[in-house]
């Protein structure tokens, strides 16, 4: 995931790219809002959430956020050192996904992006499946095939590929794991739990379950699914 970050105080937006990639994401720092809108214009499809600062030097984070929004429907956090009603309500009205207000903590800001990028997680626009190696979901079906036939899969395992499915070359924690799952299903979830349900889809789609190819074990880090 790559977060798009737009903040003029080069100290709050050090610490926030900082913390970010600590969790994995990428990112593209801006501290203006001129050289945000020529990213937002030409590389729009490498962007998957903004960050923006609401009071910027050289314009304001509504202009952005009108942008992001053009065209295509970017997921928008405005960061604020003005806790008033009347911005935050504004800024709502324009189409942003959440606001926080600074000084925050960076483990609920990244708790809010977490929750505002579950939210947009759909699948693929242009297609009604999606192909991992020899694995193929039909996403409208909510059916998985291998090889042509049909895998039964319980729906905290066919969640679990989704999520994999979604993440597509991206590294994935146990805790990111657990977290979605969690939110999800509203099942208690709990470490060994997510071990055991790893291991039942490697045994159903894997050719060989002790040497997955599918669903790769990236020691010390987490799983990742394709390249």
């Amino acid at each position: 995931m790559n977060i798009l970050i737009v903040e003029d105080d080069k100290t709050i937006a050090s610490g926030l790219e900082y913390s970010l990639k600590q969790e994995q994401f990428s990112t593209k720092l801006c501290y203006d809002a001129t050289s945000a809108k020529k990213l937002l214009t030409e590389k729009r499809e490498e962007i998957d959430l903004c960050l923006f600062d609401l009071s910027l030097p050289d314009g304001s984070g509504y202009e952005l956020c009108e942008l992001a929004k053009q065209g295509g429907d970017l997921p928008v956090i405005f960061l604020t050192a003005i806790d008033d009603e009347v911005n935050v309500v504004m800024g709502l009205d324009m189409g942003a996904d959440d606001y926080i207000t600074k000084p925050f903590r960076i483990r609920e800001l990244l708790s809010r992006i977490k929750s505002v990028l579950r939210r947009y997680q759909k699948q693929p626009k242009s297609t009604s499946f999606v192909e991992i190696e020899n694995i193929r979901i039909h996403l409208l079906e909510g059916k998985v095939y291998k090889n042509g036939e049909e895998i039964i899969l319980t729906a905290l395992e066919y969640r679990l590929l989704l999520i994999f499915a979604n993440h597509i070359g991206q590294v994935l924690s146990r805790n990111q794991l657990l977290e979605q799952i969690w939110d999800v299903a509203g099942d208690f979830v709990n470490d060994n739990t997510l071990t055991v349900y790893i291991k039942r889809l490697r045994e159903k789609l894997e050719d060989e379950p002790q040497k997955p190819k599918i669903i790769k074990t990236i020691r010390g880090l987490g799983y990742k699914v394709g390249d």
